[in-house]
């Protein structure tokens, strides 16, 4: 678009072109003030939307201005966006504006690419497609007044137990799994472990629609233990609340993904800034488990030793299947049957 001071430019120029009648001439001022006007009105800027699940809020408020310092960050600025993941994902494949997207399932990720919007090749890289890593851990109250070590005190008489709904936050999905899986490691049978879930979910008193509405459910007051992210855990801590945290034994490995949606160049950057030593180094000094390897403060994170992967249990599209189906999935049912809503 030209601007208002090359217009008037133009209209300046045009008396003294008429004067000697020359088309040709007018013709190249008017070209000349049309890239005048995109040097001037363009400052190399462009803006980003992120679309995030809810918990790294915080970090990306570093992340994002330590970008925009570096020379591939210069004049871009940011649009973000947070929210329960399965919410934002469906979000973005139904038209919300997005140039990258950071969620906390691959299976979020995985319906843009269905969409349309995201490559598929988006997890092809050194990191497969993750930016941060992290565990499932019991948040309790202060001193463990509750003696909570185990998974199997959860589901102790009188203990109440506070995790998302898993129809709407990919975190609760993380928690379910990290439960089903750690009763697998423990030696129990599918139905067995199947059972478990039944049993814990007995013990839940709040399901929220995110991780981060968890935790505010949580330091307010309700429950005696919190499932839910290793990094939440040492942001409360740093906040002042008044939260101890344990990594059970068996436990899974939280691995969020990041994609760029479309093709900006800009994105593709920013994507590629926050696998960077640097950026996981922010990362890691928020609470999250670095991706990459040689990061300033990795050290401190410690590996439980019955770690396992999503992979363990099938992976996500096994898992989405079999525990999550509208109509037939082992967790759907026992939602149902607790009269907890399952509507997406």
């Amino acid at each position: 678009m030209i601007s208002m001071s090359s217009i008037l430019f133009i209209h300046s120029m045009k008396k003294a072109v008429m004067k000697k009648h020359s088309l040709a001439v007018l013709v190249s001022l008017i070209a000349a003030a049309i890239g005048l006007s995109a040097c001037g009105s363009s400052s190399g800027s462009k803006e980003l939307a992120l679309v995030a699940y809810s918990t790294p809020k915080s970090a990306y408020e570093k992340l994002t201005a330590d970008f925009q310092a570096t020379s591939a960050g210069k004049g871009v600025t940011f649009s973000q966006s947070y929210g329960p993941s399965g919410e934002q994902s469906r979000a973005v494949a139904n038209g919300q504006n997005a140039d990258v997207v950071n969620f906390s399932l691959e299976p979020d990720v995985e319906r843009l690419v269905k969409a349309g919007l995201v490559s598929s090749s988006w997890n092809q890289n050194a990191t497969h497609g993750f930016v941060t890593n992290s565990v499932v851990v019991f948040m309790v109250r202060k001193g463990n007044p509750k003696h909570i070590t185990s998974w199997s005190d959860l589901v102790k008489p009188g203990v109440q137990v506070v995790t998302p709904n898993p129809f709407t936050s990919g975190g609760a999905r993380w928690n379910i799994m990290a439960a089903y899986g750690a009763q697998l490691k423990e030696g129990k049978s599918e139905a067995e472990a199947q059972a478990y879930l039944k049993q814990l979910f007995g013990h839940v008193v709040s399901q929220d629609s995110s991780a981060r509405n968890s935790l505010q459910t949580f330091t307010a007051g309700r429950g005696d233990v919190l499932l839910g992210y290793e990094n939440e855990a040492i942001t409360a801590q740093k906040k002042g609340e008044d939260v101890d945290y344990l990594i059970p034994d068996d436990t899974i490995l939280i691995q969020a993904p990041v994609a760029v949606v479309g093709s900006s160049k800009p994105a593709q950057e920013f994507v590629k800034y926050l696998l960077s030593p640097a950026a996981q180094e922010t990362w890691a000094a928020q609470g999250y488990r670095p991706v990459i390897s040689g990061v300033q403060g990795a050290s401190k994170f410690p590996k439980p030793p019955g770690l396992f992967t999503i992979e363990y249990v099938g992976g996500w599209k096994s898992v989405t299947d079999k525990f999550f189906d509208p109509e037939t999935g082992i967790v759907t049912k026992i939602e149902q049957g607790l009269g907890v809503s399952t509507s997406k």
